[in-house]
């Protein structure tokens, strides 16, 4: 017999591979679906390239690839009988099988036990060999074999390679000498202080000085004015802003030329009015004030623990097992998979991506969206207990109403790759998440439909120059609604004054506080501090041709299919301490926006000329006489990042963002589009070494130039985003108006009235009718626009 298999698999030989250093063994779930070794039918492994498929896939792999060599594994659970010994945790049967395979179910409270099975499988004929079988195979099979069987998750793995090597401290940190000189860093509003960055800061542990830092291959980063300061000044570490946590920070030593530790950061911050010790990273992945008492009943409320809920299965009702702190991630992609433009572009193209996926779909962002929204969708993952098991369980008084849910671990690796937040197990913001998703969706759906355009709104900004109440239009892409809240408007007012005066009484006289009151803000007070005027910073006015006083008010210029709210409920304290607010928003069912309709330029007002700032020279500059260059000009260094994510070259994004005078990414793409062509497009931006105050900016090119063809690598930057050809010719000749072209998607313009659907309650992998949704203590709401108004 031995020698029978020898010779069936001297075909094959070839194809087998042993796992080596940085191979990942997909043992645990199928690459296009939720399958696992516990599945009906298993996982087959491919012996090569050691991706997992179940049953449904595994022969499309086969067809695709030729490779003909699978391991199929198979996990029986069963409940132990009665009287077995044992206890609650499952226990294996064949421990040599398996080693290191994750549990998919839940064993809670019940004992069962678990037999594995594994056998090598050769397509097409389905001929098995069982394992282990050391005596009759090859050695190079029997050494994959165990190889494969013994593999770590690659979700382990991906973990242990994403620590870096291990940091040492610092040899500056003890003897770290710092300056008396008065600094304290504001909890925020951060620039460098050389050249108006607002990313990428880091604040140096010697003089408290903050500068940013240096640029990185992909466009991020800075000016590195920190480095050039090092070399000035020989002050060592500093410490990246946005990184402080009761934790720990990200510090650098400039003399070691590496990341390092500083056991003693939090007195060395603490010397400029940074309290690292007071936060305390909260569920949304802010940072809130350790002192502030949250109450215990509000995670019942929203938990609805008080009520028996009645469990719901089947399509759409599909839970996601949580992954560690992966709320975030599971209730945004839950909201997502409700919305039938993203069930259209996955789901109902399912067959089609998962035929013309890579080699390797795990790294595929359209297989695996496809992928969660057919686990989602299908109901395959969400069946009810069968009618014995829920007799045993009322039997024994233990009703758990659980179903099997999805665990998308191979999604979050792939979404959360290279990203320092998301890539960690720690919880954090759905609003920021959200936004990092739909950047992946737009980034993979050249060509093909963008469900993400169901979101995206164009947003009318009306700066005002104070003094000659001249105004400018522009109008920027945006995907969301932020609203502040007004702590003045609450409509408990006095009892909250009330409240506080006790707050303050029991802690001079050492007594418990009383019980905290929460914030009552009407909704509509929450839209009218989104429609008042706010204050510009550092704004030029070119009528005046100096800097001004300047407002800026936000109006819709065109409205989404689904509208996002988001309640602002975070704010900064004086102690550098970011706070959650504790408040109830009485939320509407029903949202008319009419109201914030765009109007643009209106009869009688009087616009800004189109003039380009003047270029901005150093008091240090001009009275210095060995150094005649000019400070680096003013630029928004976010509107450069948002045009070098669409692929421009990230020099061209920087003159973009100057010549047109800092007003947004939207003005600036149109310059973009316009001088495109010119040979010196991506060359550095050249300032002149003379200042003329009235040196206009350059113009964009005239009705007569654009009323030709545009040039086809325009046009094909464009359809590569997704637009269909006819509007990006049509929206190029316009040039200006070219964003509110492209976006003009709605059905009816005048459908501006938003709705909830009906409520359900997504608690991990447990689905319910919600019965008391506490709508006033969210976070994020989802409106749909009503097809007619």
């Amino acid at each position: 017999m031995a020698t029978d298999l020898g010779e069936l698999l001297v075909p094959y030989m070839p194809t087998i591979r042993v796992p080596r250093t940085g191979d990942r063994v997909f043992k645990s779930e199928c690459a296009f679906s939720y399958d696992s070794p516990e599945s009906e039918g298993g996982l087959y492994v491919c012996m090569n390239s050691f991706l997992g498929f179940g049953r449904e896939h595994v022969e499309r792999h086969y067809h695709k690839t030729g490779q003909s060599v699978y391991m199929h594994l198979k996990r029986h659970v069963k409940e132990k009988a009665t009287g077995a010994a044992g206890g609650a945790i499952p226990r294996r049967r064949n421990g040599k099988v398996f080693l290191d395979l994750e549990l998919n179910r839940d064993f809670n409270g019940v004992d069962y036990e678990y037999e594995d099975e594994a056998k090598l499988v050769i397509f097409p004929d389905h001929f098995e060999i069982p394992l282990p079988n050391i005596e009759e195979l090859p050695a190079l099979v029997t050494i994959a074999c165990d190889a494969v069987l013994n593999a770590s998750s690659p979700y382990k793995k991906q973990e242990a390679d994403s620590w870096e090597e291990e940091i040492q401290v610092s040899r500056h940190a003890r003897s770290l000498r710092q300056q008396d000189n008065g600094v304290r860093i504001p909890p925020s509003g951060w620039k460098c202080a050389k050249c108006e960055m607002r990313e990428n800061l880091w604040l140096n542990l010697t003089d408290g000085s903050v500068l940013c830092g240096k640029w990185f291959f992909d466009g991020s980063g800075g000016n590195g004015h920190a480095l050039e300061h090092y070399k000035e000044t020989n002050f060592p570490l500093a410490v990246k802003l946005d990184t402080i946590t009761p934790d720990g920070a990200d510090i650098y030593s400039f003399d070691e030329e590496e990341a390092v530790l500083d056991p003693h950061i939090s007195e060395h911050l603490l010397h400029f009015g940074i309290d690292m010790l007071q936060m305390q990273r909260t569920e949304n992945g802010h940072h809130t004030d350790n002192h502030v008492q949250p109450r215990v009943s509000d995670w019942e409320v929203i938990q609805e623990s008080s009520l028996k809920l009645k469990p719901v299965y089947g399509s759409g009702y599909t839970g996601i097992k949580n992954l560690g702190n992966s709320c975030y991630l599971s209730t945004t992609m839950q909201v997502l998979f409700s919305i039938p433009e993203f069930q259209r572009a996955y789901v109902g193209n399912l067959q089609r991506i998962f035929d013309y996926s890579p080699l390797d779909p795990t790294q595929d962002f359209s297989t695996q969206m496809a992928k969660l929204g057919h686990g989602l969708l299908s109901g395959q993952y969400s069946k009810p207990p069968m009618k014995s098991e829920l007799i045993e369980q009322v039997m024994k008084e233990e009703y758990k109403q659980l179903q099997r849910g999805i665990s998308p671990k191979m999604f979050k690796a792939l979404v959360s790759k290279g990203h320092p937040e998301f890539s960690s197990n720690r919880q954090q913001d759905a609003h920021e998440f959200f936004l990092h998703l739909i950047n992946l969706v737009e980034r993979n759906s050249s060509g093909s439909e963008n469900p993400s355009d169901v979101f995206r709104f164009l947003v009318e900004e009306r700066v005002q120059c104070c003094q000659t109440q001249k105004v400018r239009y522009t109008q920027r892409v945006d995907y969301l609604m932020q609203l502040p809240v007004p702590l003045e408007a609450a409509s408990n007012r006095e009892e909250l004054i009330a409240y506080e005066s006790k707050r303050k009484e029991a802690e001079e006289n050492m007594r418990p506080p009383p019980e905290p009151v929460r914030a009552r803000i009407p909704f509509t007070a929450c839209l009218q501090a989104f429609t008042e005027p706010e204050n510009v910073p550092d704004f030029w006015s070119s009528a005046l041709q100096a800097k001004s006083a300047g407002v800026k008010t936000s109006r819709f210029a065109s409205f989404p299919e689904y509208m996002i709210v988001q309640i602002k409920k975070f704010t900064f304290g004086v102690d550098w301490v970011p706070k959650k607010l504790d408040v109830s928003v009485d939320v509407p069912d029903f949202l008319d926006l009419n109201r914030l309709r765009a109007t643009g330029l209106q009869a009688g007002e009087a616009e800004l000329p189109d003039i380009t700032p003047p270029i901005v020279i150093s008091e240090d500059t001009r009275d210095s006489t060995t150094n005649n260059s000019l400070e680096s000009p003013e630029i928004d260094e976010s509107s450069v990042m948002q045009l070098a994510e669409m692929g421009f070259p990230l020099e061209a994004c920087r003159k973009a963002v100057y010549y047109t005078g800092n007003m947004g990414a939207e003005m600036a793409f149109n310059w973009i589009i316009a001088h495109m062509e010119e040979p010196d497009f991506a060359e550095p931006l050249a300032i002149p070494t003379y200042l003329e105050p009235d040196l206009p900016g350059p113009s964009f090119p005239t009705s007569s130039v654009l009323d030709n063809q545009p040039p086809e690598e325009s046009i094909s930057i464009l359809t590569s985003m997704g637009f269909p050809r006819h509007h990006t010719i049509q929206a190029l000749k316009a040039t200006v108006s070219v964003l509110l072209h492209l976006l003009h998607v709605q059905p009816n313009s005048n459908s501006d009235v938003f709705y909830f659907p009906r409520w359900l309650i997504y608690n991990d992998h447990k689905i319910c009718l919600s019965e008391r949704p506490p709508k006033d203590l969210g976070y994020m709401y989802f409106y749909r626009r009503l097809s007619s108004c």
